[in-house]
């Protein structure tokens, strides 16, 4: 379990989270909306120990993560995934050795029998032939790009997965694929996640429970179902501002 409690964080001048308290429970996926610059990626970085707070607690499996030593949090680290919104895929390596750099033991990585099988694996379960292995990031399309980022951070057999607006930039289709993609891995790996995302078509359709930072702050969560009908001014002025609400009040994203 992942629990955030009041945390705090600026850069110069500028306040970035603002006492942000959030639970995400175990086997649960959980998409942070909010609108872009509102600090969702920075609470990302927090969750797994790149940025500290400046108040305030993370608290990982009982490991408070702003407190962790190097070796602690390298520890910690190696049961968490990391989706990148480019994908931040290596360009002078191949698919299959930007896929091993998931491999957090390194007994299993310097296993070459072992990784080529668990690369294979892992390429299977987001969709892709073996024959994408041999191949360099600039051969790929933008979603194949994604669906290798997610199958590198699967690769370690992680308990928690963060995606970090795994969409962005995708066309329609390919963003409806790596929804389906990520809702299917969530629920056949048992992984926790948490999407950051400001889609909330892709939130309505990934998620089990949604919750909305703006202004540095969680100002409002539950189920899609009861972020739908919320009364929120925020969540109102959100979803209203960019979406057209039709589709989601007659039920066809859920």
């Amino acid at each position: 379990m992942i629990r955030i409690r009041d945390v705090h964080k600026r850069f110069g001048a500028m306040v970035v989270l603002d006492g942000v308290t959030l639970d995400v429970q175990d086997g649960e996926t959980l998409a942070l909306l909010g609108p872009s610059g509102t600090g969702k990626s920075v609470l990302l970085k927090h969750i797994i120990g790149l940025i500290k707070p400046d108040a305030g607690d993370i608290d990982v499996d009982g490991l408070h993560v702003p407190t962790l030593d190097r070796d602690a949090l390298a520890k910690l680290r190696r049961t968490i995934g990391y989706v990148f919104q480019n994908g931040a895929l290596f360009d002078s390596d191949n698919v299959y050795e930007n896929i091993r750099l998931g491999l957090t033991d390194p007994n299993e990585f310097g296993d070459d029998a072992f990784a080529r099988e668990r690369v294979s694996e892992c390429l299977r379960l987001v969709n892709l032939p073996d024959s994408t292995l041999a191949k360099m990031p600039s051969e790929l399309s933008g979603g194949m790009r994604k669906r290798v980022g997610i199958a590198r951070a699967i690769a370690g057999r992680p308990k928690y997965v963060l995606y970090d607006e795994p969409t962005s930039g995708l066309d329609p289709v390919n963003s409806d694929i790596i929804d389906g993609l990520i809702r299917r891995l969530n629920d056949e790996l048992g992984v926790t996640g948490i999407m950051v995302t400001h889609d909330v078509r892709g939130a309505f359709r990934t998620a089990d429970r949604i919750a909305l930072l703006t202004g540095g702050k969680v100002v409002a969560e539950g189920t899609p179902d009861e972020f739908r009908a919320s009364q929120v001014p925020e969540v109102r002025a959100f979803l209203e501002r960019d979406f057209d609400l039709a589709p989601l009040e007659t039920g066809l994203l859920q």
